[in-house]
């Protein structure tokens, strides 16, 4: 059975790039039937963020990426936080000093500068000459009598090549030699990441180790530990890194200003901003951030939409198909078709797949998805409100988020506020504006209805009335009633906000206009 883990620190928020990975070893033990496994790499203390940790799985819970085995839930193998299995990374560094495959290094970190130092001043890479090593329990008295504490050193192998069949990078081919005695445990006693990795995928009998590329300079490192140890070796898959917006530097979430260079990108944080601002959303850099996860469901995305835009940051099925449900996504993932290079974050591609599959949602699901809101903004007391029904219906694919809902406020609320310069083009500047538009209301109030059917028949009636082309009055109608220059359809509008709405809003412009 094929087991697939993923292990984030909560050092910060579940960044894009790491959700692509977890999706990526998910869809390979789903496809596979195997289990897929949700570890929390947290040995590194002194980085962790207690308040990180639940946006992560929370995250993970919207997207609808489940685990088998792990935090809240649980599982044979627990516990699944590293710290909380110290003890059987001890065990293992004890085992790796006994067999001679690790030793007790006291070297102190000026000592270790000093001679870095002086290889860069011979214009030659730093390669650690063992000089501080305790060879044996006499040497380490000695060093301990001085006042030196030891961290633990892998002894690595000097000679021959470290060979790994990366399933999706091929064969690579590492020299020994190269390697350096890699740290695995402080001067406390506390292990590292890279041998507390190894010991969890073993006791989670992990059999695929699906990764960024970034680890795969770390592997022979790992290797090496798992083999001195007896363990049977896994199955690597080193990834793609996702690249930043039109770029080929991997995406981090410490780039924010540089990526608002990017047009795309910094639309799509302005798009969020309003709605933000708008829904009392909180817009710190570290969470309100397109890099960030929760980002995309605190604007209204919808989670498969995500999935599906991540999916392709590294994955082709024919290099055409773009569009997969996630049942789809599980039943063609394969590590075969995963490419060796960067995929670019696409701004305006995500927004493309998103609005397309927020269109294709039902009635019922767009209106589910957006009544969190329109109350959160103030707009309707419940989902139960009909006008916000009407709205959604009317709006279409001008949703393109939920909380796009925002844009369409001049239905819900009492009082507007006008565009200036559509209110200026529309109905200042035409000297006839205010009164053809004055003329409009007497027809609105005089109506026994206004469907949107009823308010398209009446003002083309009205414009035979008037001898007008429908093109003098439509545009200076919606700016009156609703603000703004743009929106879902006249007729629609004007029904929705019924004959009262109507002709105190057009009074209202008017009144406006001639005050200006």
């Amino acid at each position: 059975m094929i087991r697939t883990r993923f292990a984030p620190s909560p050092t910060g928020y579940l960044h894009i790039g790491g959700v692509r990975t977890a999706l990526f070893n998910w869809l390979l033990a789903k496809q596979s039937g195997g289990q897929f496994i949700l570890r929390i790499d947290d040995t590194d203390a002194g980085r962790n963020v207690t308040e990180a940790l639940q946006p992560i799985l929370d995250g993970f819970k919207w997207l609808g990426i489940d685990w088998d085995e792990g935090p809240e839930i649980g599982g044979p193998n627990g516990p699944y936080y590293q710290s909380q299995r110290i003890d059987l990374h001890k065990a293992a560094v004890a085992d790796l000093l006994a067999s001679g495959h690790a030793y007790r290094d006291y070297a102190l970190p000026e000592e270790l500068k000093a001679e870095r130092e002086a290889a860069e001043k011979r214009g030659e890479r730093f390669f650690y000459d063992r000089r501080w090593m305790a060879a044996d329990d006499e040497a380490a008295k000695a060093y301990e009598a001085e006042g030196r504490q030891a961290t633990i050193r892998l002894k690595m192998p000097r000679e021959g090549d470290c060979v790994i069949e990366d399933l999706v990078r091929g064969t690579v081919t590492v020299a020994w030699e190269t390697e350096q005695d890699h740290v695995i445990a402080r001067t406390d006693g506390s292990p590292l990441y890279h041998l507390a990795s190894v010991i969890d995928d073993h006791a989670f009998g992990i059999t695929h180790v699906v990764r960024a590329e970034e680890h795969l300079p770390n592997t022979p490192r790992q290797i090496f530990i798992l083999e001195s140890l007896g363990y049977p070796r896994p199955q690597y898959a080193h990834l793609p890194y996702v690249a930043e917006p039109g770029g080929t530097a991997k995406l981090s979430k410490r780039k924010l200003n540089k990526y608002l260079k990017n047009k795309d990108f910094a639309d799509l944080l302005e798009h969020g901003n309003r709605i933000a601002q708008r829904c009392n959303l909180t817009t710190d850099d570290q969470t309100f951030n397109p890099v960030i996860v929760d980002f995309y469901r605190d604007i209204g995305f919808t989670a498969d939409a995500l999935l599906n835009y991540l999916l392709l940051l590294g994955w082709s099925l024919d290099g055409e198909r773009e569009k997969f449900s996630v049942a789809e996504m599980i039943e063609l993932f394969s590590l075969a078709r995963v490419t060796k290079s960067p995929a670019s974050f696409d701004p305006q591609k995500l927004m493309a797949f998103q609005a397309d599959h927020f269109a294709s949602l039902s009635a019922e699901a767009r209106l589910q998805a957006v009544a969190p809101f329109a109350t959160a903004a103030g707009l309707v007391e419940s989902k139960d409100d009909p006008k916000l029904a009407a709205v959604v219906a009317a709006a279409g694919d001008r949703l393109k988020v939920a909380g796009d809902i925002i844009d369409f406020d001049y239905c819900f609320i009492d009082a507007i506020e006008y565009d200036p310069k559509a209110f200026k083009k529309r109905i200042t500047k035409p000297a006839d504006a205010c009164d053809l538009l004055s003329g409009f209301r007497e027809a609105v109030l005089a109506a026994e209805s206004l469907d949107a059917a009823a308010a398209e028949s009446l003002l083309k009636g009205y414009c035979e009335t008037a001898e007008i082309e429908i093109g003098q009055i439509i545009h200076a109608v919606r700016v009156a009633v609703t603000g703004t220059a743009v929106g879902f359809g006249v007729f629609d509008t004007l029904a929705i906000l019924g004959k009262e709405t109507v002709a105190e809003r057009i009074e209202n412009a008017c009144k406006k206009a001639a005050e200006a």
